[in-house]
């Protein structure tokens, strides 16, 4: 081993660690951004029926009527749409204050702690091992240099 090898793999345990710990600092921030829409939600509940245009990849898009006849369709599509298909008709929670945050009714937070969770998981379970890997040798690395030199 040479000492390049050494440092690409200390350069690597720390990508593998800042990229583990960034996946886990996004997760809970989804997990704290999901907690305050449904705060907002409950703080001025309004409920209504609503159609489902389109089912993509990235956002549900939904067209509602509020009580005051005006119809909406939030740009961001509404939240904790899964199981929706194009054309049915669900009933949906809205803020009042802000009509374009609106989620599926009886859908909370709380649908997302499994896959924020399973993709915490799998990071670390991924980034563990490989962390101990590159630790492992980079141990052996300097037990060579220190035998090499007495």
């Amino acid at each position: 081993m040479t000492a390049k090898a050494e440092r690409v793999r200390r350069i690597g345990w720390y990508a593998a660690l800042v990229v583990a710990s960034l996946v886990t600092v996004l997760g809970v921030s989804l997990l704290f951004a999901a907690i305050r829409n449904d705060s907002a939600i409950e703080a001025e509940l309004g409920q209504a029926t609503a159609q489902v245009e389109s089912v993509a990849f990235d956002r549900t898009i939904i067209n509602y009527a509020t009580p005051d006849g005006i119809m909406h369709s939030p740009a961001n599509g509404v939240l904790y749409p899964s199981g929706l298909a194009a054309g049915q008709l669900v009933n949906i929670e809205y803020d009042v204050g802000d009509p374009e945050l609106a989620r599926v009714a009886g859908r909370s937070a709380a649908n997302t702690l499994l896959p924020l969770g399973s993709m915490i998981f799998f990071t670390w379970l991924i980034a563990g091992p490989l962390l101990w890997w590159i630790r492992r040798q980079r141990l052996a690395y300097r037990r060579s240099l220190a035998e090499s030199s007495a």
